[in-house]
């Protein structure tokens, strides 16, 4: 890598802000530029109130901002300028058409890529950041390599695997960086200039390089296993309540057996995020257009059980508060999807507090960083539900606490005082097991939590 080379990160959310930032922060003889369609975006990241919430974003981000990172809404100068060309645009599921709500809608790619076409004027490096369908650099390279001015354009697929809450921990000190490229000299250039530029900070034994249709399926492949341990255990968390055993000991006396691991064993309301259910959706689809039909059906379960636990926490809830809460005050105790971030893309919360709103309940929703992507998510039904950045202000007067999100501010809440203030009999549902049940109960709570058994005074 020179002295003078220049990345360009089209998109400015969530995976391609962080990760340019840290790029950016460890390689200062790199000109790192972000882009984005985005005007008011792209203010944000100038600013000093960053557009995404994360830990330690700030100061990354301070480190190289003005020095070698910038931020601008000129993509045509960017793609003129770069060598290398990271792509992080958005791929939701698709809505309308063929494979509406499995496939990957791919628009916004291909109209990057076709700008990238149109304005370049010289070879580089393209890499796939954004999650995406496995083969899908092969749709790339045709447009890209459909110039008639003789330019080159080198695909490279390289992943991201952040968890939101740690990413920058997680970009800083990876447990593996995976680079995915043809295999022919200018296929393994173009990865060995990409795994160049991490080796500056990472170790190169954590840098995995693989073929590029590898790469692309690993992604998918990895947020559908970690999805599946999410849904496994919250499937075993309504045998444990109906049968009296403790899914926290299942989980521990099933993870201290080094075959199977402790990690993603936490029974909850449920998965959220902007990547399992759409991961998931989209490899069944692409399943299924390989015939791979009983394979589809095995990754689909697991958004299906997904989806039957957030059904049976409400289900839950009604059944221990005398059948109805239209009226009732429901005080949800966060809306991200997980602590430490404000994105509520497919939270739990949300189909949560559709039902309860359904229910005719009033519902009431606290969170440290997430209010306004809550408002967003509720569309037309947040004029139904008061919004309330105090926990206590949103519990006093409430039937219940819903505990949606793992903020550790809800742990070290006085409850006592909580309690006071609520109307009797007073109900705490912990969809994260993360309070002190027993000591809930004893002040006078009546506590459910998930995969254990409730604590009843009526």
């Amino acid at each position: 890598m020179t002295q003078t080379s220049h990345i360009l990160c089209i998109g400015a959310g969530y995976v391609g802000g962080p990760t340019m930032a840290m790029i950016a922060a460890k390689c200062p003889h790199i000109r790192v530029t972000v882009v984005d369609i985005n005007e008011a975006r792209i203010a944000a990241w100038n600013s000093d109130d960053l557009p995404i919430y994360e830990p330690g974003l700030d100061t990354v981000v301070k480190i190289a901002r003005g020095r070698n990172l910038f931020f601008s809404t000129d993509t045509e100068a960017g793609i003129r300028d770069a060598d290398i060309i990271f792509v992080s645009v958005n791929t939701p599921t698709k809505t309308f058409g063929q494979g509406a709500g499995r496939a990957a809608d791919l628009q916004y790619w291909e109209k990057t890529a076709r700008q990238i076409l149109a304005h370049s004027t010289r070879n580089k490096i393209v890499v796939e950041k954004s999650t995406l369908p496995v083969r899908t650099a092969q749709a790339m390279e045709r447009i890209l390599n459909s110039n008639t001015a003789g330019l080159r354009f080198d695909v490279v697929s390289n992943p991201e695997f952040l968890a939101e809450g740690t990413a920058i921990k997680d970009l800083e000190d990876p447990d593996r960086i995976l680079i995915g490229g043809h295999e022919t000299p200018d296929g393994r250039a173009a990865r060995k200039a990409i795994a160049d530029i991490y080796a500056t900070w990472v170790p190169r034994e954590r840098i995995i390089e693989s073929n590029l249709w590898s790469a692309e399926l690993s992604k998918l492949t990895a947020n559908a296993f970690l999805a599946q341990r999410i849904s496994s255990i919250n499937s075993i968390s309504a045998l444990c309540e109906a049968t009296e055993a403790d899914v926290d000991e299942v989980a521990y006396a099933i993870g201290t057996d080094s075959r199977i691991g402790a990690r993603f064993l936490k029974a909850s309301v449920g998965f959220g995020g902007s990547c399992f259910k759409k991961d998931i959706l989209n490899l069944v689809y692409i399943c299924r257009s390989y015939g791979l039909n009983e394979v589809a059906d095995y990754w689909e379960s697991v958004v299906a059980i997904n989806d039957w636990q957030q059904a049976r926490f409400v289900q839950t809830m009604l059944a221990n508060m005398f059948n109805t809460v239209a009226g009732k005050r429901i005080a949800l105790f966060g809306f991200a999807f997980k602590a430490d971030t404000g994105d509520t893309r497919e939270s739990a919360a949300i189909a949560v507090a559709r039902q309860l709103i359904a229910e005719r309940a009033h519902v009431v929703i606290t969170d440290p960083k997430a209010l306004d992507n809550a408002r967003h998510d509720l569309g037309d039904q947040a004029a139904l539900v008061e919004f309330e950045p105090d926990p206590y202000r949103a519990a006093h007067g409430a039937h219940a606490i819903a505990v949606m999100t793992e903020w550790s501010l809800y742990r070290s809440l006085d409850y006592a005082r909580v309690l006071a203030s609520m109307e009797q009999p007073a109900f705490v549902f912990d969809g994260r097991n993360v309070l002190d049940h027993r000591r809930l109960f004893e002040i006078g709570f009546n506590v459910f939590p998930v995969g254990k058994s409730p604590l009843r005074h009526v």
